[in-house]
């Protein structure tokens, strides 16, 4: 299974990366809204940087839904920026997180995120 990261700070994707890498997972980099979209065929769950510049993401998950994507996803943004969270809540998303917890949860959680067997 593979993960689609949609974010455009590359220290940040490059820790999401390796995470996958060391559970067997392979990960794609998106760092626009419209590249997630070409990117998300395949894939188990898309990771998305809800401050992503240029970001809508009921438009986001609208596009993954119509190229026929059935991938988790993953939104994670600032704890300050409730009503964000609760934006990304509301448009779908299936799992909204704080930065801060989603960090912490990241290594032990990954592969179920992807649709991996425990």
């Amino acid at each position: 299974m593979s993960v689609l990261i949609v974010c455009d700070d590359l220290m940040f994707t490059s820790k999401v990366t390796a995470t996958a890498r060391a559970h067997g997972l392979t990960a794609a980099v998106a760092r626009t809204p419209a590249d997630a979209a070409r990117k998300a065929a395949g894939v188990g769950c898309v990771i998305v940087d809800l401050h992503l510049p240029g970001l809508d993401v009921p438009a986001l998950l609208g596009e993954l839904r119509a190229a026929g994507s059935r991938a988790a996803v993953i939104g994670f943004g600032s704890h300050v920026d409730v009503e964000t969270l609760k934006a990304a809540r509301a448009a779908g998303c299936d799992r909204v997180l704080p930065r801060s917890q989603f960090v912490r949860e990241l290594e032990a959680k990954l592969p179920e995120w992807a649709g991996e067997p425990s």
